[in-house]
Parts: structure tokens; C-alpha cells; sequence
């Protein structure tokens, strides 16, 4: 009779864990995440972590490449620490114009759009083997993507198309 009991004691705590650990999972697929300069180079260029989300994927990828441009022309960056080229710890947009989206929005609908003008700015040079990171869930993915920005390039094409002044 004992251990009868016992072994129903075992099966009873064997069956509360599983059912534990069956439980909700949390994803962080629903968070907003800023981009951050994680290195600058010397040719203008900066490497940022930047996320994307979107339906698939392949989309969450792009989305997040196009995420990086779109901060450096229009957000201020923070800036990793011991990669600071400036002593506030934020990169700087290249548009500080105010309404500057609404203002040039054909523009910038048509240079972000899929296979857009934007794509020429970015490369993904500085990442390494494994480091993008997926978050899925039944609606969505988020990708965490490293990706270099070519802020000087970016700087002066703006300039050349009259959004910039000189």
C-alpha cells in the first residue's frame, strides 16, 4: 500500500511539470525594438542592428535592412558604447527638416519601396554567420538583422536629388 501511494505521489509531480511547462510561451515578436549603431568605419559608412517585422521571413529580412536606412535619413541612433564618433552617444538623421516624410513623400514611397533605390545603401558586409535572428509567432516574424549603412553615399545622393540642401 505504500508504495502504491508513492507511486501516485511520483505521477501526480510528473504530471504538474508537464503540464508546466506546457504552459504559455512569451515571445518578444511583439516588442518594439530600436535600431543601434553597433561600429562605424572610416569611409562614412555605419553598421547597424536593425529589426523588421513582417508576415514571412524573407520580408521581416528586407523590412529590417530598409529600417536602417530609413533611421539614418529621418531618427536619431543611439550608439553603442567605446563605437561613439560623437560625444552625445546618438547618430544624427540626415533630415532634420520638419514634415521632411510629408513634404517628399513620392520620393521616399518610391526609394523604399520593394526593390527600391534604397538597397544600393545597404549591404550586409558586416554580418556574420549565424547573427540574424528570428522571432515567430502565428501572425508575424521578426528579424534582427546587422546591416551597413552607406551614410555618405546616402548623404550625397539626397544632396544631388534636391532634398538636401548643400
Amino acid at each position: 500500500m505504500k508504495k502504491s501511494t508513492v507511486l501516485i505521489m511520483w505521477a501526480v509531480i510528473a504530471l504538474i511539470t508537464v503540464l508546466a511547462a506546457c504552459g504559455t510561451q512569451k515571445t518578444q515578436a511583439y516588442y518594439d525594438y530600436e535600431s543601434k549603431v553597433i561600429g562605424t568605419e572610416l569611409d562614412g559608412s555605419y553598421t547597424i542592428r536593425a529589426w523588421g517585422r513582417a508576415r514571412n521571413a524573407m520580408d521581416a529580412y528586407t523590412q529590417a535592412r530598409r529600417t536602417a536606412v530609413y533611421d539614418v535619413i529621418f531618427n536619431q541612433i543611439q550608439i553603442a558604447s567605446g563605437t561613439a564618433p560623437t560625444t552625445s552617444g546618438m547618430l544624427k538623421p540626415l533630415l532634420m527638416e520638419v514634415n521632411a516624410k510629408t513634404k517628399y513623400e513620392d520620393y521616399f514611397n518610391a526609394f523604399f519601396a520593394d526593390g527600391g533605390e534604397f538597397e544600393k545603401y545597404c549591404s550586409m558586409k558586416d554580418k556574420r554567420l549565424f547573427s540574424t535572428k528570428y522571432q515567430k509567432t502565428d501572425a508575424q516574424t521578426q528579424a534582427q538583422v546587422t546591416v551597413r549603412v552607406y551614410r555618405s553615399k546616402l548623404k550625397a545622393k539626397l544632396i544631388e536629388d534636391g532634398i538636401l540642401p548643400k
